[in-house]
């Protein structure tokens, strides 16, 4: 039977909840209020007037939308969005290309959107991927949200898809946002750290704030540290409408896959990563297009309706919220390939403006509180970053279709209203018109209740989801979620922080919660958090949510990483690189001098790296193709030690002829030899090498080496 979707009453104000030591009210969404005591200074609005609640915008009852006239969510939000200039205050580390999008078959019984009505109709697209937290010069790999950030340039108007890589958030009410983010950011006294968490303002926020907890796993993930940015999803996040011709809604969630897999790499890769190249995002994507290797993701589409809605274990208006894909399995619509590169970065890259209310004719809103708190606040900050009100004339943002208005002047206006009329209605017959059948109609939804500040009930469960994500995950990778909240809260300075976290994790996985107070040295055990709902145990793992369950099983789109030395043998290295291309991987060659080498043929075979420049955090593979002549040389090198090692570490496919045997010797790892640690075949065998290489790492060696060792997998 479908559950309807309503408020209980609010919450009584003595109905409180203690984190830890911090007492704090509960709403009746579930969400803590810290509220003025004693001689505690009230919470006022720029004006001075004092804040009833900064925890809920004021909305049309508890599931309703948002109402103009909040005056304190608008101010908030205001400040906020012209906090930076000219750089962007979140999402300002960030990369673009351009491409297209290609509809598979006509969704018109959906949505009258113009762009799904044709099979094989494709749109104009340009891309933003970028972190959050770090400000423009920041490095690509830190552990940090990842934006996916999609224009569609359709011929009834701009549609941005503003996403990102992970399909839920830290929030769920948009007046929370700058909190989030002045809390994540470096702290505002010293100026750091830049572009990550680990400090007390960021873990002092989320551990008082229950609702991130969901999204806490997912960041302190392996999806917060994606290899490439063509090897990871993207999500519109929160559950918009198709609307068909006859006004008919279908909710619809979206789902970026990428054709590649899934992949990433683990912490100390990734900060040795940051170390040799900042930029290997870039990199990477920038050489993937311009060698014609083209990145390709799928859209697919979660659609339900209200019946479905309604009897969801939980709102599907809550972005901290996700729907399984074993329960509701994802459409294939369509697909995106990235295949131009911007002419300019700063022209198009940098003033690219994305706006989710940006959509066309077919595609509305639902009452997702962030959601709609997007719609509003998106338009002042690209009137702060950009300028003026004329950004939609900058060549990236200007609309690909014809398009007519009565919009005039402004700052660095380049178009303007041509003839005598500058308006409508006129008796002149001209200029635009409105239309009603052409034009963009909000789904007539009919909403009622008392306009106050307030959640709804149904978003208070905060960490059942936690708990599912957490025991979806291979073992690797929930060692490596214990092993980056321990790295993290290890930088927190203020014990009771730590603890509170703890309290809050012994709501998600016991074990996990153990784990990491055990490395913390945390004694004794606190508490579990107080709970507005308590934790389901009945969610079943969901494997869409594991990388490792989702990965490639192939080597296309990635490299190896080949050290050779002089005397290679001209026809095993000749063979492994055609080998990889047959598979459409790439190659790249690591020598002592960039020069190169001259192989056992006489032939000069040049180098992409030398030792110290190529270390094998930058490659999915690596192999060891050296002479018995020059393999004492090579020893001598610390890098070439460092190679090694560190690929071993990284439970990375390492390939090796004899001659090399001192090398691996000399890494510490000739009597480890493992199923990822391969003798080469002679040339006929090569090609079942490189289809070895697309298993990516071998998670069995992982415990050996102590990488992310710092958890059990929950049982």
């Amino acid at each position: 039977m479908a559950k309807k979707r309503t408020a209980a009453a609010p919450r009584d104000a003595t109905d409180t909840a203690t984190i830890h030591d911090v007492k704090l009210r509960r709403g009746a969404g579930g969400e803590l209020h810290q509220t003025a005591e004693g001689d505690t200074p009230v919470l006022t609005t720029a004006q001075g007037g004092p804040v009833a609640d900064d925890q809920n915008s004021l909305r049309v009852g508890p599931r309703g939308p948002l109402v103009v006239d909040d005056f304190h969510f608008r101010e908030k939000i205001f400040h906020f969005d012209h906090e930076r200039i000219p750089e962007r205050v979140v999402h300002a580390r960030g990369y673009g290309a351009h491409g297209f999008f290609e509809t598979y078959e006509s969704l018109a019984a959906y949505t009258k959107a113009d762009l799904f009505q044709r099979a094989g109709e494709r749109t104009p697209a340009f891309v933003r991927f970028s972190t959050v937290a770090g400000n423009k010069g920041s490095a690509d790999l830190a552990r940090d949200v990842r934006g996916f950030a999609v224009k569609l340039y359709t011929q009834e108007g701009n549609w941005d898809l503003v996403g990102n890589n992970i399909p839920v958030f830290f929030i769920q009410d948009a007046i929370k946002f700058p909190d989030l983010i002045h809390a994540a950011k470096q702290e505002p006294d010293r100026a750091f750290p830049q572009a990550q968490t680990a400090h007390d303002n960021f873990w002092d926020f989320i551990s008082l704030t229950p609702e991130s907890m969901h999204m806490v796993m997912w960041t302190m993930s392996d999806r917060a540290i994606p290899r490439s940015l063509r090897f990871m999803e993207g999500f519109g996040v929160h559950t918009f409408r198709f609307v068909n011709a006859k006004d008919e809604s279908t909710f619809v969630k979206f789902h970026w896959k990428p054709k590649l897999g899934l992949q990433s790499v683990a912490w100390n890769e990734a900060v040795k990563i940051n170390g040799a190249d900042p930029d290997f995002h870039r990199r990477d994507l920038w050489q993937a297009i311009q060698s014609g290797n083209f990145p390709e993701w799928e859209l697919q589409v979660q659609l339900f309706d209200q019946e479905f809605a309604d009897s969801f274990d939980f709102d599907v208006l809550d972005p901290t919220k996700l729907i399984p894909e074993e329960i509701l399995k994802p459409q294939p619509i369509g697909r995106l390939v990235l295949d131009r590169m911007p002419e300019n970065f700063f022209a198009e890259t940098e003033q690219v403006a994305f706006m989710t209310q940006n959509v066309p004719p077919g595609i509305d809103f639902s009452n997702d509180p962030l959601l709609q708190g997007r719609n509003f606040s998106y338009l002042d900050t690209q009137l702060k970053r950009l300028g003026g009100p004329n950004f939609t004339h900058l060549p990236i943002n200007a609309p690909k279709c014809p398009f007519a208005h009565f919009q005039q002047d402004g700052h660095m206006a380049m178009r303007n209203p041509v003839g005598r009329v500058n308006y409508q209605p006129n008796s002149f017959n001209e200029g635009p018109r409105e239309s009603p059948t052409r034009g963009h109609r909000p789904f007539p939804a009919e909403e009622q209740g008392t306009k106050a500040r307030l959640r709804p009930e149904s978003f208070a469960d905060h960490y059942s989801q936690a708990r599912q994500f957490f025991i979806s995950q291979t073992p690797p990778e929930q060692r490596h979620i214990a092993a980056a909240l321990t790295f993290e809260l290890s930088k927190v300075e203020t014990p009771a922080i730590r603890e509170r976290m703890v309290s809050h994790l012994l709501n998600i996985d016991e074990t996990l919660a153990t784990t990491v107070a055990q490395k913390l040295g945390l004694q004794p055990m606190p508490k579990p958090a107080d709970a507005a709902v308590p934790t389901r145990q009945d969610l079943e793992p969901s494997p869409a949510l594991s990388i490792v369950e989702n990965g490639p099983k192939r080597f296309e789109g990635r490299k190896l990483g080949i050290l050779v030395t002089d005397g290679v043998d001209a026809k095993l290295l000749n063979g492994l690189i055609t080998a990889v291309n047959k598979e459409k991987g790439t190659c790249e060659l690591i020598a002592p001098k960039v020069g190169g080498v001259t192989a056992s043929d006489g032939s000069l075979v040049k180098a992409h790296h030398m030792i110290d420049g190529g270390p094998s955090v930058l490659f999915d593979a690596v192999a060891l193709l050296t002479s018995a002549e020059a393999i004492d040389d090579l020893v001598a090198e610390a890098a070439a030690r460092d190679f090694v090692a560190d690929a071993f570490q990284h439970c990375k496919f390492i390939g090796y002829d004899q001659s090399a045997m001192p090398l691996l010797a000399k890494a510490g790892i000739a009597d480890a030899l493992d199923e990822g640690i391969l003798a080469l075949p002679g040339e006929d065998g090569l090609s079942g090498f490189v289809a070895e290489l697309g298993k990516l790492r071998v998670w069995g060696r992982e415990p050996s080496v102590k990488l992310g060792k710092a958890s059990q997998p929950a049982k």
